[in-house]
């Protein structure tokens, strides 16, 4: 089912019985921040929350709209859209290699590509109130932890178009308000908003940004994909909801915008300047350092007649953003397969905040095999980040984390089977060398084999015979132990 507003994905959770509605007036400095993270910290990170009444703003607060399982399935649609993310990746490689009859087999598949793209309409939702005097200060824009530098928009949908290729680009970045017409905008190095503004740095010019906020969950879900650059975050949006996302067209700017976005912000940014920005307590459970960067100047403001504000939190592990990670891994784990066919299995657990921890599991076929995931790894779009990658046989469940320990922690030589590099690193990676740049490890915890230097042999796993465990089978009752 697809949700188009965010009304419309409220109205379904709670009659799912996945959203609590706060009636009572909550301060957005800091308290509610402690109720948010007590409820996502619960068992199965909690319902979503609406807070009708946010000290100081007369719009309402959603957040942990996306912080189950459960509600990542709802917008993330069948339990078939791995398949169809990997028809739609498909799609966009060259096909120069293809004989007639599979470009001919490939075509159903494009018309279904084809039909999601964003379908540009006159008039929006978002746009029926134009506010006179644009402020950030009309939203309940929080300050999330003590030592946080200050209120900090959590969950924009930042949009922006490549001055080269014209292509559009959207992403989520954390946005810092200064006063009622600034803010930080934190784009990474390494993102394709930050890419933008180099090339218009080359320009001598500004380049114009559009922020919206609150909107459909598949379309707010797609911001936070670690999509190539050619690839329309909108379109991809459009095929996790089964319908195509309609946009409209801002009214100071040539960019396009979800047309049921709840608000929408336009403004510019201007590549020489810059500002402190943070501290933020970050998803890696530690306060990223202050630092410069970009500043979004805001223009122009339009919301619908009944906006909400969409936000979340980050910190200590787990929270809302575990769940779209897990998500995230869902996805891209069979395009992952695809890349590299030996791939049985691939884990991100939470506690390694996306970038620090990747298990691997492989159908290994020859030495050195799972040093060649390893490397191949890290040179795949952001998973270069990853910190550390550990690569098991195909019949370790990486998911269970006693096996794995227990599997992993035997096969290794340490002085053998680790290979330490150097390369990128996430900009809040504060342990490592230097900023944006340090060590990355890779661990062989595969069997060994005599054609990888280990000639000692090496011994059986025990288990139990096959017929002895029918017969224990059948006799249990009789034994009087009960169920284990």
């Amino acid at each position: 089912m697809a949700f188009d507003t965010t009304r419309d994905f409220i109205a379904a959770l709670e009659s799912a019985g996945m959203l609590r509605r706060i009636r009572a007036e909550v301060d957005p400095h800091l308290e509610l921040t402690e109720i948010a993270d007590r409820v996502m910290k619960s068992p199965g990170g909690g319902p979503a929350l609406l807070f009708e009444r946010v000290k100081g703003s007369s719009m309402p607060l959603l957040i942990n709209a996306l912080g189950s399982r459960r509600r990542m399935e709802m917008v993330c649609g069948s339990e078939k859209i791995a398949e169809v993310v990997e028809n739609f990746m498909a799609m966009l490689e060259p096909k120069g290699s293809l004989s007639f009859f599979d470009k001919i087999k490939m075509l159903p598949k494009l018309k279904q590509v084809n039909d999601l793209f964003p379908v540009v309409v006159d008039k929006a939702p978002c746009q029926a109130v134009v506010v006179a005097e644009p402020s950030f200060d009309l939203m309940p824009v929080c300050q999330c932890w003590p030592d946080d530098g200050g209120r900090f928009i959590t969950m924009p949908m930042v949009f922006s178009r490549d001055p080269r290729t014209q292509a559009l680009n959207c992403g989520m970045y954390r946005l810092q308000v200064y006063d009622s017409r600034t803010c930080g905008m934190h784009w990474h190095i390494h993102k394709g908003g930050a890419e933008h503004l180099r090339r218009m740095a080359e320009r001598g010019e500004k380049l114009p940004v559009s922020i919206a906020i609150g909107c459909g969950p598949a379309e707010v879900f797609s911001a936070t994909l670690p999509l190539p650059p050619d690839i329309n975050e909108m379109m991809f949006a459009g095929l996790l909801r089964g319908s195509p996302v309609r946009m409209v067209k801002c009214r100071t700017n040539e960019l396009l915008v979800p047309a049921e976005a709840d608000i929408v912000l336009e403004g510019w940014v201007d590549p020489q300047e810059l500002r402190l920005e943070g501290p933020f307590g970050d998803h890696t459970g530690y306060y990223s350092p202050a630092d410069m960067y970009p500043v979004f100047h805001l223009e122009a403001m339009t919301t619908r007649r009944d906006p909400v504000y969409m936000h979340t939190i980050v910190g200590i592990p787990p929270m809302e953003d575990a769940y779209i990670g897990e998500a995230i891994e869902q996805l891209f784990t069979p395009l992952m397969k695809k890349q590299f066919p030996e791939v049985v299995d691939m884990h991100m657990p939470t506690a390694g905040v996306f970038h620090n921890l990747m298990i691997v599991s492989i159908k290994k076929g020859y030495p050195g095999h799972a040093r060649k995931i390893i490397h191949g790894i890290w040179g795949l779009g952001q998973a270069m980040f990853t910190k550390l990658i550990i690569v098991v046989d195909d019949d370790v469940d990486i998911r269970n984390y006693e096996q794995l320990t227990w599997r992993a922690a035997n096969s290794v030589d340490y002085a053998r089977d680790v290979e330490i590099v150097k390369g990128p690193v996430d900009d809040l990676d504060h342990a490592s060398q230097m900023w944006r740049f340090g060590g990355k490890m890779g661990i062989d915890a595969t069997t060994k084999w005599a054609s990888e230097g280990h000639t000692r042999e090496w011994p059986e796993i025990i288990r139990m015979s096959d017929e002895v465990k029918r017969k224990v089978d059948a006799r249990w009752a009789e034994l009087g132990i009960g169920e284990l």
